[in-house]
């Protein structure tokens, strides 16, 4: 039965027969014939068919949240048994927002070197796909925004605020000053992580409070492009401090606290909603809690 219920997570995620039989390591027909046994298990058709796949059927939605349940108690069952004989060890995944993926050594360090046996994958994705693959279990946790915009059934630790800042370089437009405004940034020719991104969503916020439109002359989901832009003296941007200070900048480069607004927005660790976690992620929630007490000594 789990296997059947895997194979219909990962039907649902990849929306397509084919990818999905790819992901599971199975031929299509292989997948197709589980799917047909889970709904002659259950009694429902769980899928809309044609041609092609055509999503859930009310019935399969419902069944989703209950495979997506059993599949991660069966997970988490296998883990402990594992740890219980082993100790604690295994491959953690973890997607964060561009703006957060500097602080994320922040807690993979500490945590490898207290479980030496844990390996790590870090992938950069916006505030949404984070809270995507949580949701497929594609991830076992995510660094996001977690004062912004609807969460859902998550577990949060909070961690740090962003204070947003000016980067430009010295000789340039405002370059002299102590603080600028947002309406001041505003009229500057930006580089700016891409529409999708929510760390854009609030600088457009801001400016838009301020009176302006963000009308940025170059886009990326790339900080480490903003920043090489930055570098070359003719572009400016607004990046969080403690980004800034990770990427690196010295002269002839300045990072000038934006006001009127002074805004912060609040990054946390997020994992899924549920009891009991996984050994690795009770594990990655512990070291996350300590971090954050650690960031609020120096805040």
């Amino acid at each position: 039965m789990i296997d059947k219920l895997e194979f219909f997570i990962a039907l649902a995620r990849e929306e397509h027969f084919g990818r999905a039989a790819e992901e599971c390591g199975v031929t299509q027909p292989t997948l197709s014939a589980a799917i047909r046994q889970l709904e002659d298990t259950l009694g429902v058709m769980l899928v809309q068919r044609g041609s092609r796949y055509k999503g859930l059927t009310p019935e399969g939605q419902r069944v989703l949240e209950w495979a997506r349940r059993i599949v991660g108690d069966a997970r988490t069952m296998r883990e402990e048994i594992r740890a219980a004989r082993l100790g604690l060890s295994g491959h953690i995944t973890i997607a964060a927002i561009p703006t957060a993926l500097a602080m994320v050594s922040r807690l993979t360090t500490p945590f490898r070197e207290k479980h030496p046996d844990v390996t790590f994958s870090i992938l950069s994705r916006n505030s949404l796909e984070v809270l995507s693959l949580l949701s497929n279990f594609e991830i076992d946790a995510g660094f996001t925004y977690i004062e912004n915009e609807p969460l859902g059934k998550v577990t949060t630790v909070p961690l740090y605020y962003e204070r947003y800042h000016l980067i430009t370089s010295t000789g340039n437009i405002l370059s002299d000053r102590k603080t600028v405004t947002w309406a001041e940034v505003g009229r500057l020719p930006l580089c700016l992580l891409t529409p999708d991104m929510q760390n854009r969503r609030i600088i457009n916020l801001h400016l838009r409070e301020a009176g302006m439109e963000a009308q940025p002359t170059l886009e990326s989901n790339s900080m480490i492009v903003l920043f090489s832009h930055i570098r070359t003296g003719k572009w400016a941007s607004i990046m969080p401090l403690n980004l800034a200070e990770t990427l690196g900048f010295a002269e002839p480069i300045r990072a000038i606290p934006i006001v009127e607004p002074d805004a912060r927005h609040l990054v946390g660790l997020v994992a899924a909603e549920r009891t009991p976690y996984t050994p690795l992620v009770s594990a990655l929630l512990h070291e996350a809690r300590m971090l954050a007490a650690g960031f609020r000594e120096v805040q």
